[in-house]
C-alpha cells in the first residue's frame, strides 16, 4: 500500500512547488526543484514499485495547471475546465514519451530528451493555432525578476532550460547519493559534480544581482503618459452604462490628470485607455464613430495630446467572395470581427493595430477549416449564434506613433505573454511599449497579477519601459529592469500619471532571437532520429 501511494504523494509534493512560482511572488527559485519530487516517483516506477504510471504524473500536471489557471473559469468553465486538461495531457505525453526513450537510451541521454523535448514543445506552442503558453516554465521568475536579468540574452525559454538543468543536476547527485555512487567517485569526480551544480545555480542568480544593480537605460527622452483605469464589469458595463457614459467616465480621468498641466510647454502627452473600451468602430470608416468623435473633440480642446484605446472593431467588404474563413454573412455583407488598438493624433489619419495573438475559442476559432463548419452546425442545434469567437489578426506587428514620428509597440492583453513575438516591436523601432488589456474577466484572482508580471519580464527582454493600462487593476508603469516603479490597485477608478523612458537600445534575444528555444529544438530532432535509429536496430 505504501509504495502505491508514496508516487502519488510525491506527484503532488512536485505540484504544488510547480504552483509557487505563479502564486507567491518571490518563490520562483522553488521551480529549480519542482520537479525532483516527480523524478523520484518515475524512478520508483521503473524499479516496479508503481503501475500505470502514467496516471501519476497526469495527475501532477493537472494539479498545477488547475493551482494556478483555475481563475478561467470565471470567464468560461468550460474553456477553464478544457485549458487544465487539454495543457497537462500535453505535458504527459512529454513524460511518457521521456519514459519510453529509457527503454532504447541510457545514462543521462533519456533526461537531457526530456529538458529538451519539454523546450522544444514550449517553442512550438507560441506559434498554433491552440496555443496556451501560460506556464512556459521560464515564466516562473515573472514575480522574481530581480533573479533573470539576463532574459535579455536568452528571452524566458532561457529560464525554462535553467530550470531543466538546476532539477536534473540537483537529482542526479540525490541519486548518486542514494545509490552509493557517490562514495566510490574519487574526489575529482566528487569537487567537479558539486562545483558544476554550485555554479549553474549562484553564477545566474549572481550576475542577474550585479546587472539589475549596474544596470542604465539607454535614454534619447521620454514621453509623458496619462493612464485611464475606468474600472467598468466587463459582464455589466453594456447593460447600465451607454457608451457614451463611458466615454465621458474616461474623459473626465484624463482632464483631471492634465489639469496642473502646463500646455504651453510643448511636450506630448499619451492618453491610454484599455482593451476593447468601444465596440464602435468599422475598420473602414474609423471617423464615424461617435467614441473616436468624441475623443478627437476631446485631443482637440487639450493641445499636444495623442489618444490610444483599445476597441472591438468591425471591417465590412461588399463582395461576392468570401474574404476568410472567419468572416460572417451580415445583411448582403462580410464582416470580420477585429480587437484593435486605434491611436489619435493630430492632423493624421487614425492609426489602427489588429491583435494578432488571440484568446483561443475566445476570440478565435482556431484551425478555422475545419472547426468553422463545425460550430456553425453546433449553434444552429443549440439555438447561438456561434459557439467560438471569430476574430481575425493582423499578419505581422505594426507600430503606432506619437505625433506621426515617435513609434510605440502596443500589445493587445494576451500578447504580452509571447516573447520573442514582441521583440518585432523593438525590430520595427518601437522606443518605448505600451500594453493594453481588460483583466476584469477573471475576478480578484492571481490571473490579472500574473499578467501584469508578464509584462516585467517582456520588459527586461526587450528593455524598454512599459505603460500598461488595464480595465481595471493592475495598471501602472514598468521600467526597462522589469520594476513596477507606480501601479493602480484593484477594482478601483484611477488615473496614473508618469514618464516612460525612450530607447533605441537593442538585446542581443531581440537581435538574434530565441536561441535557447532553436538549440533545444535541434537537439530533440536529433535525439529522436537517435531514437527511431535504436528501436529499429532492437527489431
Amino acid at each position: 500500500m505504501k509504495n502505491r501511494i508514496l508516487p502519488y504523494a510525491l506527484a503532488f509534493l512536485s505540484s504544488v512547488l510547480l504552483s509557487l512560482p505563479w502564486l507567491v511572488p518571490g518563490c520562483g527559485l522553488f521551480a529549480l526543484v519542482g520537479f525532483i519530487p516527480l523524478l523520484m516517483a518515475d524512478d520508483l516506477a521503473d524499479r516496479g514499485g508503481c503501475r500505470h504510471f502514467f496516471l501519476v504524473h497526469y495527475l501532477c500536471f493537472v494539479l498545477w495547471n488547475a493551482f494556478t489557471t483555475f481563475w478561467v473559469c470565471n470567464a468560461t468553465v468550460g474553456g477553464g475546465v478544457f485549458a487544465v486538461l487539454a495543457n497537462a495531457f500535453q505535458m504527459s505525453l512529454v513524460w511518457a514519451l521521456f519514459r519510453l526513450s529509457k527503454r532504447v537510451l541510457t545514462g543521462p541521454l533519456p533526461y537531457i530528451f526530456l529538458a529538451v523535448m519539454w523546450i522544444a514543445w514550449e517553442r512550438s506552442y507560441f506559434s498554433v493555432d491552440i496555443s496556451w503558453p501560460w506556464l512556459v516554465l521560464g515564466n516562473a521568475f515573472a514575480g522574481s525578476v530581480k533573479l533573470v536579468q539576463w532574459y535579455e540574452l536568452t528571452g524566458h525559454l532561457g529560464g525554462s532550460l535553467w530550470i531543466w538543468a538546476a532539477n536534473l543536476g540537483i537529482y542526479g547527485l540525490l541519486t548518486a547519493f542514494a545509490d552509493g555512487h557517490w562514495f566510490s567517485w574519487n574526489r575529482y569526480a566528487k569537487l567537479f559534480s558539486a562545483l558544476s551544480l554550485s555554479l549553474l545555480l549562484v553564477v545566474p542568480v549572481g550576475w542577474s544581482l550585479y546587472r539589475y544593480s549596474s544596470y542604465e537605460p539607454e535614454s534619447c527622452g521620454s514621453l509623458d503618459v496619462v493612464v485611464s483605469q475606468p474600472n467598468f464589469d466587463p459582464y455589466e458595463k453594456f447593460n447600465f452604462l451607454s457608451q457614451a457614459q463611458q466615454n465621458a467616465v474616461v474623459m473626465e480621468l484624463w482632464d483631471s490628470a492634465l489639469a496642473s498641466r502646463d500646455s504651453s510647454a510643448g511636450t506630448s502627452v499619451l492618453l491610454l485607455a484599455p482593451e476593447t473600451f468601444t465596440s464602435d468602430v468599422v475598420v473602414n470608416d474609423i471617423s464615424s464613430s461617435p467614441t473616436v468623435q468624441s475623443f478627437q473633440t476631446f485631443r482637440s480642446s487639450h493641445p499636444g495630446t495623442d489618444i490610444l484605446f483599445g476597441a472591438s472593431s468591425y471591417e465590412y467588404s461588399h463582395t461576392s467572395k468570401e474574404p476568410s474563413n472567419l468572416a460572417r454573412k451580415v445583411r448582403g455583407a462580410w464582416v470580420q470581427s477585429r480587437n484593435s488598438a486605434i491611436m489619435l493624433s493630430e492632423d493624421t489619419e487614425p492609426q489602427i493595430f489588429h491583435k494578432s495573438k488571440l484568446v483561443v475559442a475566445v476570440e478565435s476559432t482556431p484551425y478555422p477549416k475545419v472547426f468553422v463548419p463545425i460550430d456553425e452546425w453546433l449553434s444552429k442545434k443549440l439555438g447561438y449564434a456561434a459557439l467560438m469567437g471569430r476574430c481575425e489578426g493582423q499578419k505581422e506587428i505594426s507600430l503606432l506613433k506619437v505625433n506621426d514620428s515617435l513609434a510605440l509597440g502596443c500589445a493587445v492583453c494576451y500578447e504580452s505573454i509571447y516573447g520573442e513575438y514582441c521583440t518585432d516591436y523593438v525590430r520595427k523601432g518601437a522606443k518605448a511599449m505600451t500594453v493594453i488589456t481588460n483583466d476584469a474577466w477573471w475576478g480578484d484572482t492571481p490571473g490579472y497579477r500574473q499578467h501584469l508580471n508578464y509584462s516585467r519580464l517582456r520588459a527586461v527582454e526587450l528593455r524598454r519601459d512599459i505603460a500598461r493600462c488595464a480595465n481595471t487593476g493592475i495598471s501602472g508603469f514598468i521600467n526597462s529592469r522589469g520594476e513596477l516603479v507606480q501601479r493602480s490597485d484593484w477594482w478601483q477608478r484611477e488615473v496614473l500619471t508618469g514618464k516612460v523612458n525612450l530607447s533605441k537600445e537593442v538585446t542581443p534575444f531581440v537581435r538574434y532571437g530565441d536561441i535557447c528555444g532553436r538549440v533545444c529544438t535541434f537537439a530533440f530532432a536529433l535525439l529522436s532520429l537517435l531514437i527511431l535509429v535504436r528501436f529499429l536496430q532492437r527489431r
